[in-house]
């Protein structure tokens, strides 16, 4: 995609040309998904509805804070409360694709619900060129499978509207920019949430550590940003690992759960580079991470692998 605005302009009139009637759009606060609402708000207008769905899998904040970009991007929304649905398809679930599979599934039931309640069987989804890519499309071994691609049900009823398909990260930011999306180059978060950082079990009490973690990881560099410490990252996150260590507490002997940070550098997601963050600023993480979860999490880790050979997301 070379004209950011021409491909606006074609993509509303094909949008227009597959959407006869109305259509839902699952919209996760991302930037591919926003994106993808706006382009469909624009062809459809009040035959357009977005739904938001708090899967208790989100950040700290992450409703409110989304709330709050959907209205700057002017984009009407609602929000689906679902969290007791999305925890109950996850028990006892640890293997990553499974993970995957099962939380791409509950988003397609739950949106068929709403695509019934709302009078269609159009859903628009944010889904971009890696998403596909990394599922096995184009004859490509799985790497990971997306939620949005190999998450999908064979029996959905749904027609897919996927108009940023063909894109990638960089290009879906320029598309985001020259439609006025505020806060286009916001670091990406994967549609299954902390589900995917939080490896082994998902259970609320694992997630919620997690979910601190990583508010901890955000706050840490994006203070470091503004500083001028360290330029901003593509992605910074927490992960919390299925293993436990021995830690101390005053002069009790504590056995908690490990933690590790990612910061990486990319352009379009495809490939990345581990940033040398600070030692200052992983020791204000790794210290703020053990003193706010004492006796839940003794160790904090810094990834350092590239990908390839990893990928930015652990699972």
């Amino acid at each position: 995609m070379n004209d950011p605005a021409a491909f606006v302009t074609e993509t509303i009139a094909r949008i227009r040309a597959e959407v006869p009637g109305k259509a839902i759009i699952a919209a996760s606060g991302g930037i591919d998904s926003t994106t993808a609402a706006r382009l469909v708000q624009k062809a459809l207008g009040e035959r357009a509805r977005a739904i938001f769905v708090d899967t208790g899998l989100l950040r700290a904040r992450e409703v409110e804070h989304v709330s709050e970009y959907f209205r700057a991007s002017r984009l009407p929304f609602e929000v689906v409360p679902a969290a007791d649905r999305f925890f109950e398809v996850l028990r006892d679930v640890t293997d990553p694709e499974e993970k995957r599979r099962r939380i791409g599934a509950a988003f397609i039931r739950l949106f068929e619900s709403e695509a019934e309640r709302f009078g269609t069987d159009r859903l628009v989804q944010g889904t971009i060129a890696p998403d596909w890519i990394e599922s096995g499309g184009a004859l490509r071994d799985t790497i990971k499978t997306h939620h949005n691609v190999g998450g999908v049900p064979k029996d959905s009823r749904l027609v897919l509207v996927e108009p940023l398909r063909d894109l990638y990260k960089d290009e879906v930011r320029a598309v985001a920019r020259e439609l006025g999306i505020p806060s286009a180059d916001r670091q990406p978060f994967p549609g299954p949430g902390l589900a995917v950082r939080v490896h082994g079990p998902v259970t609320p009490e694992r997630v919620r550590r997690a979910r601190v973690a990583n508010a901890i990881v955000e706050e840490e560099v994006e203070r470091a940003v503004s500083a001028k410490t360290i330029s901003r990252p593509w992605q910074y996150f927490a992960v919390l690992l299925p293993v436990r260590a021995v830690g101390v507490t005053g002069d009790n002997r504590v056995y908690g759960e490990a933690v590790s940070v990612r910061v990486v550098e990319s352009i379009d997601a495809m490939t990345a580079t581990s940033m040398d963050v600070p030692r200052a600023v992983l020791k204000s993480i790794a210290e703020r991470i053990t003193r706010e979860l004492s006796g839940e999490v003794v160790r904090v880790l810094y990834e350092v692998t590239d990908k390839p050979p990893a990928t930015i997301e652990w699972e």
